[in-house]
């Protein structure tokens, strides 16, 4: 798909300073650029590539003013980077604003969906599911009975959606993520043996939250795994049964949160946190990556480490940590003059 400079500067609202009809379809970086796409310049370090850059439209502040000359079309507005942001978001959109059901995909009679739905080819669709407005389910995908999908909703290639599972608006999950899985729940008996604890709860997914590739989300024993509004989620995190996260929550990849946990508002949780199960995480909590979390965690506190430990009192202990072969050192040479006093210094 291609656009005008003239057409761009339309959707934001920017001046165009060159040619109007230049025509883009695609984006690059301004070092890379080339005929026929489109690139911004917003910080400075990148200013001497305007002048050799080959893209066709270059989106810039509108106080820049070009000390030598230039052969790429430039777009001015307010602020560059929002401005091109504001463009991914819109090329995005036409990107994926797919429609129609291709052939060989598979959708339950009594289903029902409203406008401008995409259901890619081999994707299934359960019985009594409910899909929103503008919803895009991709190849190879499947949705489980009594599901319940909001409207603007994209589901990836891949990505699986058990039975039961309720997923608000505005709500993003990637390919090979499985939502409504068991929960880990066994029992065992007198000899050992460990038998299946039926799960037969559910997901749900309230609006505006994002899931990442091969995220899995296990359904409740009881009761439901909630995942609140806002929250973010990356790539391989693994969310046992009946977790609750509140809502504006983001966690980093290869963590993982047993059951019954619940987690408070705006955490940020870094890469490979460990949660044990049953716990309470306050709200406003930052656990740094690596950190294994075995104890209840206040609002606003910051921790490191396995076990965790304050933020602070981690990095003083970790400074002491470096240092241990040399104080062992000085310890035994300190143990040896006590013993023996002859050996010390008694000048």
């Amino acid at each position: 798909m291609k656009f005008t400079a003239e057409q761009i500067a339309g959707i934001l609202e920017g001046e165009v300073v060159g040619n109007p009809n230049a025509e883009v379809s695609r984006l690059s970086k301004i070092e890379e650029g080339e005929e026929g796409s489109l690139t911004f310049l917003a910080n400075p370090k990148y200013i001497n590539y305007i002048y050799t850059t080959k893209a066709s439209v270059t989106i810039v502040n509108d106080s820049f003013v070009p000390e030598q000359e230039i052969t790429t079309t430039l777009i001015k507005v307010e602020d560059a980077y929002a401005s091109f942001s504001k463009l991914l978001q819109f090329y995005n959109q036409v990107k994926l604003n797919k429609n129609g059901i291709e052939a060989q995909s598979f959708m339950s009679e009594g289903t029902k969906y409203g406008e401008n739905l995409y259901l890619g080819s081999f994707s299934y669709i359960g019985q009594n599911v409910v899909l929103g407005t503008n919803v895009k389910i991709y190849p190879n995908s499947f949705i489980g009975d009594n599901v319940v999908i909001g409207d603007n909703v994209y589901i990836f290639a891949g990505a699986k959606i058990y039975s039961e599972t309720v997923i608000g608006n505005n709500c993003t999950i990637h390919s090979g993520t499985i939502i409504g899985a068991d929960g880990f729940g066994f029992v065992p008996d007198e000899e050992g043996v460990y038998s299946k604890v039926p799960q037969i709860g559910n997901v749900i997914i309230e609006d505006n939250v994002d899931i990442g590739a091969n995220t899995t989300i296990d359904r409740a024993t009881l009761g439901s795994t909630i995942i609140r509004k806002g929250v973010k989620l990356d790539n391989q995190i693994q969310i046992a049964h009946n977790v609750e996260i509140g809502k504006n929550t983001v966690i980093a990849a290869q963590s993982g949160v047993a059951g019954s946990t619940k987690i408070g508002e705006n955490c940020m949780i870094g890469g490979q946190v460990g949660i044990a199960g049953h716990l309470i995480i306050g709200n406003n909590v930052r656990l740094q990556a690596q950190s294994g979390v075995a104890r209840n965690i206040k609002d606003d506190e910051i921790l490191q480490g396995t076990p965790s430990l304050g933020y602070t009192d981690f990095n003083k202990s970790y400074v002491h940590f470096k240092n241990l072969p040399k104080i062992v050192s000085e310890l035994d040479e300190l143990k040896k003059q006590i013993i023996n006093p002859k050996n010390g210094n008694n000048g």
